[in-house]
């Protein structure tokens, strides 16, 4: 595949998404790891249970945002390809005419959310909005639409060839080896 300003761009996503869950999985861990051993020490964290639950909505909003990329979301394409070409295209399309309208909806709704919460706070740390802990509703949802317009030219170009999710990725694996062998 040639390197475009279009391909540049989704590697850069793709990096930065990565770097961000690293992140916050390193982060999470750690919070849970210190709240199990302040909690053993009878000291345990006022505000664990509410930063935690937090965390772990924006591992999965931006966890989600990045498997729509790298299209790791669970998919039936054995299905789709066993169907005639129009229709499998037709299918495909209208799938992703719903994708993209949830998502769409999804987007605009989280926004009216932040609306709503406008000057409210975390409950266990006061001096944090709820609006900056929500904002992952918008953002990751506007994520995904991206994450998923971007990754519409390989997934078109798999249907139109008939070639599987599954024989995809193997075939990424062996180029990957081919390109590491001396």
């Amino acid at each position: 595949m040639p390197v475009t300003g279009l391909t540049r761009f989704r590697t850069v996503l793709e990096r930065t998404l990565e770097a961000w869950l690293v992140f916050l999985i390193v982060a999470m861990t750690t919070v849970v790891v210190l709240a199990a051993i302040w909690r053993k020490a009878g000291a345990s964290f006022v505000w664990y249970d509410e930063v935690g639950s937090i965390m772990l909505a924006w591992i999965t909003y931006y966890g989600a945002a990045l498997a729509a990329l790298k299209r790791g979301h669970i998919g039936f394409d054995g299905i789709l390809l066993a169907m005639p070409y129009r229709w499998r295209i037709g299918a495909a399309a209208i799938a992703e005419i719903v994708v993209f309208a949830f998502f769409i909806v999804l987007a605009w709704t989280g926004w009216q959310v932040l609306q709503v919460l406008q000057g409210m706070r975390l409950i266990s740390l006061p001096w944090v909005p709820i609006q900056i802990t929500q904002s992952v509703i918008p953002v990751g949802a506007i994520l995904f639409i991206i994450c998923e317009a971007l990754s519409l030219p390989e997934y078109w170009h798999r249907l139109r060839e008939k070639i599987s999710a599954d024989e995809a990725e193997l075939a990424e694996h062996l180029e990957a080896q081919e390109t590491l062998r001396p």
